[in-house]
C-alpha cells in the first residue's frame, strides 16, 4: 500500500462557504427524518460537526465528469454531500433499504437536487445491470475493506477510481488482505511480487489519511487498471462469508 499525506491538505472551508446552507439544511433533514433510522445521532449541529463535514473531505478527490456512486448510502453520506457540493456530477445513491431509499428521494427532492437517482438495490444484484457504469464508486462506514473492494470494482472501468472511507481498524483490514500476496517466478528466474488486489483488476490502494490527526480517519483509494473478472459480482452474501483474498 502507499500512503499519502494529500488528503490532510484538503482544506474544507472553501466548500463549507459556498454550501453552508443547503448542507446545513439536509443535516436538519436527517435530524428530523422519524420514517426509518438513518444514523446514531439525531441532533443536527453533531450531524454536520462528524458526519457532512467528514464527508467533505472526500469531494475534491471526485471525478471532474461522469457519473458516481455511493453505495450503501444509508442517510446520503456521502452522496447527498457530493450533489449539494458538485451538480455538475450525475450521483446514484444505492442501498437496500427500501425505507432508506425513500427518504433518500423525499430529501433530494427537499433540497432541490436535480442531479441524484435513488435505487434500491444490494450492489451485487445492482452490479449486474451496471457494470462498469461509474466513474468513481465509493461507501463509508459499510464493510471490511478487502470486502467493499469486491462491492464496488466491477461497477467501475478501466481508469475509474474506488474510494472506501475508513477508520483506525482501516490499516489493519489492509494488512489481512495483502498478508495473502504471493511471489511469483518470473521467466527470468526472479521472484515478482505481484498485488493481490490484481485479482480485482485494481491498483495497490494509496491511504490518504484526513482530518484532525487523534481520529486516525484516512481514504482508501484504488485505480481500477484492468477488467474486473466477470465471476464478479458474486451472489449476494458470498462477499461478506467467503473472502476473496483468501481463495
Amino acid at each position: 500500500m502507499q500512503r499519502k499525506d494529500l488528503g490532510r491538505t484538503n482544506d474544507v472551508t472553501d466548500l463549507e462557504l459556498s454550501w453552508e446552507d443547503p448542507l446545513r439544511r439536509y443535516a436538519e433533514l436527517l435530524a428530523s427524518y422519524s420514517a426509518a433510522r438513518l444514523t446514531g445521532s439525531r441532533e443536527a449541529k453533531e450531524l454536520y460537526d462528524l458526519h457532512v463535514k467528514d464527508s467533505l473531505h472526500s469531494v475534491p478527490l471526485l471525478p471532474e465528469t461522469g457519473r458516481i456512486v455511493d453505495v450503501g448510502s444509508g442517510g446520503g453520506l456521502p452522496g447527498l454531500v457530493w450533489a449539494i457540493c458538485r451538480p455538475d456530477l450525475a450521483v446514484t445513491l444505492l442501498d437496500s433499504s427500501r425505507k432508506k431509499c425513500r427518504a433518500l428521494l423525499e430529501m433530494a427532492a427537499a433540497l432541490n437536487l436535480e442531479n441524484v437517482s435513488v435505487v434500491w438495490e444490494r450492489c451485487e444484484e445492482h452490479a449486474l445491470s451496471a457494470r462498469e457504469r461509474y466513474a468513481l464508486a465509493s461507501a463509508r462506514a459499510v464493510a471490511h475493506v478487502g470486502v467493499l473492494a469486491e462491492y464496488l470494482s466491477p461497477l467501475v472501468p478501466r481508469g475509474g477510481c474506488l474510494l472506501a472511507f475508513k477508520g483506525p481498524r482501516g490499516a489493519e483490514e489492509l494488512a489481512e488482505v495483502e498478508s495473502k500476496e504471493e511471489s511469483k517466478e518470473e521467466s527470468k528466474g526472479g521472484n515478482k511480487r505481484e498485488s493481490k488486489w490484481q485479482e480485482l483488476g485494481l491498483s495497490p490502494p494509496q491511504l490518504l489519511p484526513y482530518g484532525p490527526r487523534d481520529r486516525n480517519y484516512f481514504f482508501v483509494l484504488w485505480e481500477k487498471t484492468l477488467p474486473c473478472p466477470s465471476c464478479y459480482p458474486r451472489r449476494p452474501g458470498l462477499a461478506l462469508s467467503k473472502h476473496w483474498w483468501k481463495g
